[in-house]
């Protein structure tokens, strides 16, 4: 069974960046295509990016041109860079299986973007 654990998250500025990561246990993450979601403070959890198992990529529109999403197999890891930060980024950043998430849920990691 493939377990999530997700890291790099913490306090920055607006304008600032930040690099998310995500390891998973099991040799069978090569075949998922996984993404980003997000659940900020009393609102539900989004989706905020997706990489397929070939590495095509697809953004929720308030995210496109700040963050990237990559992966890499060999290292049953997925990242999140995460640029020009906005207050409203603020969130508990978790990672899952797309386009429905199917593993169990990680711990994920929180964002606070802060003067």
């Amino acid at each position: 069974q493939v377990q999530l654990v997700e890291s790099g998250g913490g306090l920055v500025q607006p304008g600032g960046s930040l690099r998310l990561s995500c390891a998973a246990s099991g040799s069978i993450f090569s075949i998922y295509s996984m993404g980003w979601y997000r659940q900020a403070p009393g609102k539900q959890r989004e989706w905020v990016a997706t990489i397929t198992n070939g590495g095509s990529t697809g953004y929720v529109d308030s995210v496109k041109g700040r963050f990237t999403i990559s992966r890499d197999n060999a290292k049953n890891t997925v990242y999140l860079q995460m640029s020009s930060l906005k207050p409203e980024d603020t969130a508990v950043y978790y990672c899952n299986s797309r386009p429905s998430p199917t593993i169990s849920w990680g711990q994920g990691t929180q964002v606070t973007v802060s003067s």
